[in-house]
């Protein structure tokens, strides 16, 4: 794979976030305001290879920017932030740590817990204030993928299009539909492929559903307590990457078999509903692990308590999302939009909607964008 030095990093743009491929490389720009360093991190196919970082030497409004050519699609890659490490003051930069892009389209493998991924250590008493975790994480962590224009069967060129008051939805897990199915082949089973096998549509077309309502299927993590019993996170509801859908139900490409089996419910007059979970993040609370944006802008993606050690937790998970802050409801926004878009995805149900329109006067059914900018410590480019 050819790889440009950092040094012949050209300025690019500071949109859209995430990595966008180009003709001429790729354009990178991550949203961590407060940082004083924001890295770009390859990795190659051997993963006895060291990273290669690459500085984003550019910032605007709180968006780190650069232009690399000579990468493209299948490069591997994460980021890390570096800056203060102040808990008190809600800053928790952790260097050491390997982050997933919340932006990233594709990750080359699930996210599972490991106690390297923690951003500090063990506290014996938890009003004591946290002290750095100096062990890296790249070895634990799963890499994004680089990803251009997906081809194929255009999901939303043929959506059913169905009345809301004329649906029959069929609440259902992607992998449990097709898990024990004895009609689907056994490689299939469990598999975006193998609830678009034609047995599982013959199955819901028979019942007359016309939408089916799918459990979460962005990537989410393999908690720590789950780990530590050898489990798996069955039903998904602790989010880290919004925009990829979960690898651990691809044979090789998640982004190409989920459109194609959205494509296929569309042509048996199906369509599909995503519940999506924008409330809170699979990084916990106070002790959990930092994945991403913990690490790339504590106090702007989460709600914190009047003591930024800790989080305010309306979702009961260890956190809040902030979706009162523009950054945050940019990124429901635009993942929301790309679901749409990329995977014809018909329409939405949101977990704990009502935490989502939450802000510092409480819930607000008019919800969106109630709080201010933060604070930002890069200078414009």
């Amino acid at each position: 794979m050819t790889r440009t030095p950092a040094g012949t990093a050209s300025p690019g743009r500071s949109w859209p976030l995430g990595v966008t491929v180009d003709s001429a490389g790729i354009n990178v720009a991550v949203y961590a305001p407060l940082a004083t360093a924001l890295y770009f991190c390859l990795f190659s196919d051997n993963d006895q290879e060291p990273e290669q970082r690459l500085a984003l030497p550019y910032c605007q409004d709180g968006i780190w920017h650069a232009h690399f050519g000579g990468l493209g699609a299948g490069a591997r890659y994460g980021l890390r932030a570096d800056g203060e490490f102040r808990p008190n003051d809600g800053l928790r930069f952790n260097v050491n740590k390997l982050l997933i892009d919340p932006y990233a389209r594709s990750l080359d493998r699930p996210v599972r817990y490991h106690e390297l991924m923690e951003g500090t250590e063990p506290a014996e008493n938890e009003e004591l204030e946290p002290v750095l975790d100096l062990r890296d994480s790249a070895t634990v962590v799963p890499h994004g993928i680089i990803t251009a224009t997906p081809t194929g069967p255009e999901p939303a060129s043929n959506r059913p299009g169905h009345d809301l008051a004329d649906l029959v939805i069929y609440e259902t897990h992607l992998k449990g539909i097709s898990a024990a199915h004895p009609s689907v082949p056994e490689q299939l089973r469990g598999t975006y492929a193998g609830m678009g096998h034609p047995a599982v549509i013959e199955h819901l077309v028979s019942l007359g559903v016309n939408a089916v309502e799918l459990l979460p299927v962005q990537t989410f993590l393999d908690d720590a307590h789950i780990v530590e019993k050898e489990l798996r996170n069955y039903w998904g509801y602790q989010p880290v990457a919004w925009f990829a859908p979960e690898p651990r139900y691809a044979q090789n490409n998640a982004i190409a078999e989920l459109r194609q089996l959205v494509y296929t419910l569309h042509e048996a007059g199906i369509e599909v509903i995503l519940d999506v979970v924008y409330n809170h993040s699979g990084e916990g609370g106070d002790q959990g692990p930092t994945l991403n944006l913990r690490g790339l802008d504590n106090a702007g993606y989460f709600r914190l308590a009047e003591d930024q050690r800790h989080y305010i937790n309306d979702a009961g998970t260890g956190n809040t999302l902030a979706v009162d802050t523009p950054i945050v409801l940019r990124m429901v926004m635009d993942s929301l939009r790309y679901w749409a878009q990329t995977f014809g995805v018909d329409g939405f149900r949101f977990d704990l909607a009502t935490a989502v329109a939450r802000g510092p006067e409480g819930f607000n059914r008019k919800a969106a964008s109630c709080r201010p900018s933060p604070k930002i410590r890069c200078s414009p480019s």
